[in-house]
């Protein structure tokens, strides 16, 4: 068995949550996403994941580990490529913008998946030692990029990212409430 599905039913068993029938699984050590329906793989789809080293810690840019739940999806009736700012529909596509101004960062495009932890002290609250770990206040997302010829390697300040048109297919498929489970 999957050492990510080991993970995911002893984490929900002792969270006492019911797997979903839709689960993600970002794997970063092979900047891969796996949509999963009833235990089935439905697609793997290539990824980024953060340039830094995981982390569940407030301010680190690390992407967070461990179990997570869509929250809000955002974005279902804007066209591929459009570009948002603090989860609101600029207008522009990412092409308009400055090639040179939108380089050194991704932009987010076209779908946001934001996620929420479930983990208390892990990805959810604060840690024993006080750090704040929560990936909902932390604005943690799976969206598309404006850097899609960069994806298969770390990238990101945190986040997901995805290429424009699969963010847009997953983000049909899935719901709020759908399990992710980040692993390394």
């Amino acid at each position: 068995m999957d050492s990510a599905w080991e993970l995911l039913n002893q984490t929900c068993a002792g969270l006492g949550i019911k797997p979903t029938d839709r689960v993600l699984v970002v794997r970063i050590g092979t900047q891969t996403l796996q949509f999963f329906r009833k235990g089935q793989l439905v697609r793997s789809h290539v990824v980024s994941t953060s340039r830094r080293p995981p982390s569940n810690i407030k301010a680190s840019l690390g992407t967070p580990r461990g179990l997570h739940a869509i929250a809000e999806r955002i974005g279902g009736e804007q066209p591929a490529g459009m570009v948002f700012k603090g989860r609101v529909p600029t207008g522009r596509h990412y092409r308009e913008y400055d090639a040179e101004a939108a380089a050194p960062g991704n932009l987010i495009t076209s779908r946001i998946l934001w996620l929420r932890g479930l983990e208390p002290g892990v990805n959810a609250g604060v840690n024993a030692e006080g750090d704040a770990v929560d990936t909902f206040d932390r604005y943690v997302y799976i969206h598309g990029t404006n850097h899609e010829d960069k994806l298969g390697t770390p990238q990101s300040a945190g986040c997901v990212l995805m290429g424009n048109l699969d963010i847009i297919a997953l983000y049909d498929e899935v719901r709020v409430g759908d399990l992710v489970l980040i692993v390394d």
